[in-house]
């Protein structure tokens, strides 16, 4: 299972920018498929930076290196330590 944590954008359709923290994860692949890939978005700025309606819409998250990767916005957890967005990647993982 590979992993990467790192400082990432979150790229909506309209062109929207919203900076945070990305911890990604893949599981093993079905027989030669692509493997699956998931995590976590910490907006660097807050609730304020979310994307209005961000639930069920895909996204760009755009890793440092300037690898790119589609996501979809699974649900959004509000605690004691800020907002997380669950996202669920699709395609092949950019890390």
């Amino acid at each position: 299972m590979a992993t990467f944590r790192s400082a990432s954008t979150l790229l909506s359709a309209d062109g929207t920018r919203t900076a945070g923290t990305a911890a990604l994860f893949t599981e093993p692949a079905r027989k030669g498929g692509i493997p699956p890939w998931a995590g976590d978005f910490r907006p660097a700025n807050g609730p304020g930076n979310i994307p209005k309606n961000a639930v069920g819409k895909t996204f760009t998250l755009e890793l440092p290196d300037g690898s790119t990767g589609k996501v979809v916005v699974q649900n959004l957890k509000t605690g004691k330590n800020g907002v997380t967005l669950a996202l669920m990647g699709q395609d092949a993982p950019p890390f």
